[in-house]
């Protein structure tokens, strides 16, 4: 089972979101360092694993780094280094946003009816 998965556009090839590639170097190293150190890819982890990959656009273009957090689609832009800790403790673990960060709210929804299926 899947709690979450973490999308951080950190590395962008066409810098528009992050301008200064060393920030989202640092903030990627941080959270794959940080998703490992506290065991939230265990599969037998209780509440499910936490995924996490390097995008290279989320269509933000702004105060990047941006982080995409599945399954709410809350959006946090400038995830700095010293911003990671907070996200995935008060966020990821303890299941609170932290509102004054989030840039954007993209909550996914079910698919419509019929879609992914093919006409006769």
């Amino acid at each position: 089972m899947i709690s979450h998965h973490l999308l951080l556009c950190a590395t962008p090839a066409k810098a528009l979101c992050c301008p200064d590639p060393a920030v989202g170097i640092a903030s990627w190293d941080t959270l794959k360092r940080l998703v490992r150190a506290w065991g939230l890819e265990d599969p037998s982890r209780p509440e499910g694993i936490v995924l996490r990959t390097k995008a290279d656009c989320l269509r933000i273009c702004a105060e990047g780094p941006v982080l995409l957090i599945w399954p709410e689609g809350i959006v946090y832009g400038e995830v700095t280094v010293e911003r990671i800790e907070r996200i995935l403790r008060e966020h990821v673990i303890g299941g609170t946003p932290i509102e004054p960060w989030i840039l954007k709210r993209m909550p996914f929804s079910a698919a419509p009816a019929g879609a992914g299926t093919s006409a006769p």
